[in-house]
């Protein structure tokens, strides 16, 4: 396994930039790459994706020189050994809400003694065994495989404290869409009540020393930044409206 730079970007306090990817293209992960951000989130929960399409995007940007990250269809650990499997270089993990299933992720993404996940012989994520010795390649994953979970639920606000205590995890993401409509606001994420929760946790993960993450769009980035998140990403369609609009106001105008 390659190393992992947005690891070593949060080690040094850095930001890594991404994009979110729903639809099932290579094409768009290269072009990601050819923009210059750091890594691109292959979402399954939300998206059209397949598993062998997930290798194949994941394949993309091994090439290309960005860090695939995939989100999974759910927190289960089978579906995180399915992506892991297919080379992903880290999860960002759908609705933790408690350290317990924070501990679950952990130990889904990492082999033995850092965590449980399913060992085979002959995966891709192993270099089917061709590229070096299965200890190698172990030691190689726990080392280099980014771990993150989804604080997008009122009960993971409430035990943000519990939660950020887990070891193995290395980013902590807000997602603020989920979490508006679980506290009663969907679709608003700048309720006062849910601002106030992604606030107060964003301080939170911070006074811990850890790496918070949140989604943002180019009105938004310099804001989160300025609150302590480093794993950042926008969306495909958020970049093409933005860019669209702005094209037609140009070419519209008088």
């Amino acid at each position: 396994m390659r190393p992992n730079t947005m690891k070593a970007r949060f080690a040094a306090g850095e930001p890594a930039f991404g994009i979110s990817i729903m639809i099932p293209s290579p094409q768009l992960v290269e072009m990601v790459a050819g923009l210059g951000f750091d890594w691109v989130l292959i979402d399954c929960e939300h998206g059209t994706i397949s598993l062998e399409t997930v290798e194949l995007l994941v394949m993309a940007a091994e090439a290309s020189g960005v860090t695939p990250i995939v989100r999974p269809v759910s927190n289960g650990a089978a579906d995180i050994l399915q992506v892991m499997d297919r080379g992903a270089m880290g999860v960002q993990v759908p609705h933790v809400t408690s350290a317990e299933e924070a501990r679950a992720a952990v130990a889904a993404v990492k082999f033995h003694p850092e965590g449980s996940r399913s060992l085979a012989a002959g995966t891709r994520a192993a270099g089917y065994d061709l590229a070096c010795s299965p200890a190698e390649a172990i030691a190689a994953a726990n080392r280099e495989t980014l771990v993150c979970v989804q604080l997008e639920d009122a009960a993971a606000i409430e035990n943000a404290d519990e939660i950020l205590t887990v070891d193995g995890v290395d980013v902590f993401f807000i997602g603020p869409s989920d979490l508006s409509q679980s506290m009663g606001h969907p679709g608003d994420p700048k309720a006062p009540a849910v601002a106030e929760a992604i606030e107060a946790t964003l301080a939170k993960i911070v006074a811990a020393g850890r790496t918070p993450g949140m989604p943002a769009s180019a009105d938004a980035v310099q804001h989160v930044l300025s609150r302590g998140a480093r794993y950042i990403y926008t969306h495909v369609p958020k970049l093409l409206g933005a860019a669209g609009r702005s094209y037609l106001a140009a070419a519209k105008s008088p």
